[in-house]
């Protein structure tokens, strides 16, 4: 009959214990991992959302007397043929960073006169709730990605 060494034992509960760190360790680094992959599609989508609204400004601003201000659909802003002058405000519709989609929930003016925003159709929580440029001031403190509106007015 052989009878186990006290140290055959110990060299097991360290192995144990050497498999749980590592397992510890690799639950930690995909975590952080999602986060870090959370926090650029963030920076992204803060990008796009920059995007939009530049190119709802340059479309007000480019608007012949009488025409309106705001594009009825985003696709306006790829082709703006209001003038003689084909102008592209925007070179082509964003995927949504948080969503993996082109689908952008739509902000309209007063009175369905045009589109004057954009925001992500995510409900996720964002990561960044503060720190954001004065022209982006409104996206502080919002529960939601859903709620970040990227806007002209």
């Amino acid at each position: 009959m052989h009878h186990p060494k006290p140290s055959e034992g110990l060299a097991y509960l360290s192995l144990l214990i050497v498999v749980a760190l590592l397992a510890i360790t690799a639950a930690a680094t995909l975590q952080l991992g999602v986060a870090i992959q959370k926090r650029e599609a963030e920076e992204e989508l803060l990008w796009i959302g920059q995007q939009f609204r530049d190119a709802l400004v340059s479309y007000a601003n480019a608007t012949p007397p009488g025409a309106n201000r705001h594009p009825a659909s985003l696709q306006d802003l790829l082709k703006d043929s209001r003038s003689v002058i084909v102008r592209r405000h925007l070179r082509k519709i964003f995927v949504d960073p948080m969503t993996r989609q082109a689908d952008w929930g739509l902000v309209f003016g007063v009175g369905q006169s045009g589109i004057v925003g954009v925001h992500s159709l995510s409900d996720e929580v964002p990561i960044k709730r503060a720190n954001f440029p004065e022209a982006l001031h409104n996206l502080e403190n919002q529960e939601k990605y859903r709620s970040w509106t990227f806007s002209v007015e």
